[in-house]
């Protein structure tokens, strides 16, 4: 059986729902038998302090001596649990041996398994302005919208003085729905990406109005179960 490696604590609510969901849908494709995994947690605390001061190189040193930590332990492949870390995802797969499994790849081939043309990414500022998601979708004939200033302000706001808290308000509910019902109206868009795995906590439809909600926590699920059953074995 092969080991999967974890990047998690980025927040530590989602990296519980990545280790619930990953036991649940092995048991479901594996014939009850659960996987292998080893989970790193990290320091949210030091990333987003450097991210704020756009020093991603201290970024990138840090998780990829934190991989290395994953490949001494014995994993075979290995993924971060968080969008915003794949800032420095490019760099990072460069700096190891491990495969590692990218949650915005596997976003972008469901988007494109489920015939969408029109989509939006919500999440933290650094995922929304950053170039990591709009690189893998230039190779589609995807359209990949962003909120505007004052959107992705809000959303980046609560983002991190609520959602990495553990707080998830109906208030907070409305409102990130209501910008995804502007973006409707703006742009057209079929889908919003919950590109921030605390997002699918405070939204836990798969649609509103339409509009389908893609988790990207579930996404990514499903790739590295895939890449670990594909493996199993050898």
């Amino acid at each position: 059986m092969k080991t999967l490696g974890l990047i998690g604590g980025t927040g530590p609510e989602s990296t519980v729902d990545y280790y619930r969901l990953l036991i649940a849908k092995y048991r479901e494709q594996a014939d009850g038998n659960s996987p292998s995994l080893i989970i790193n947690s990290v320091n949210i605390k030091l990333l987003l302090e450097w991210m704020a001061a756009n020093q991603l190189d201290k970024v990138a040193d840090y998780l990829a001596g934190e991989i290395e930590t994953l490949r001494k332990a014995g994993v075979d492949l290995a993924a971060l649990t968080a969008n915003t870390a794949h800032i420095v995802f490019d760099e990072l797969q460069q700096r190891t041996s491990l495969p590692l499994i990218s949650i915005v790849e596997a976003a972008c081939e469901r988007v494109q398994e489920l015939g969408l043309k029109s989509v939006a990414l919500f999440g933290t500022r650094y995922t929304m302005q950053a170039p990591f998601y709009p690189k893998v979708f230039s190779h589609t004939d995807i359209k990949l919208f962003t909120p505007n200033d004052q959107e992705q302000a809000y959303i980046h706001e609560i983002y991190l003085g609520e959602l990495l808290k553990d707080v998830f308000s109906p208030e907070t509910r409305a409102r990130v729905l209501a910008i995804a019902d502007e973006m409707k109206a703006r742009h057209g868009i079929e889908a919003v990406i919950l590109g921030g795995t605390e997002l699918p906590l405070l939204l836990r439809a798969d649609e509103h109005n339409g509009i389908r909600l893609l988790d990207t926590t579930r996404i990514h699920v499903d790739r590295l179960i895939t890449e670990m059953l594909a493996t199993r074995g050898t």
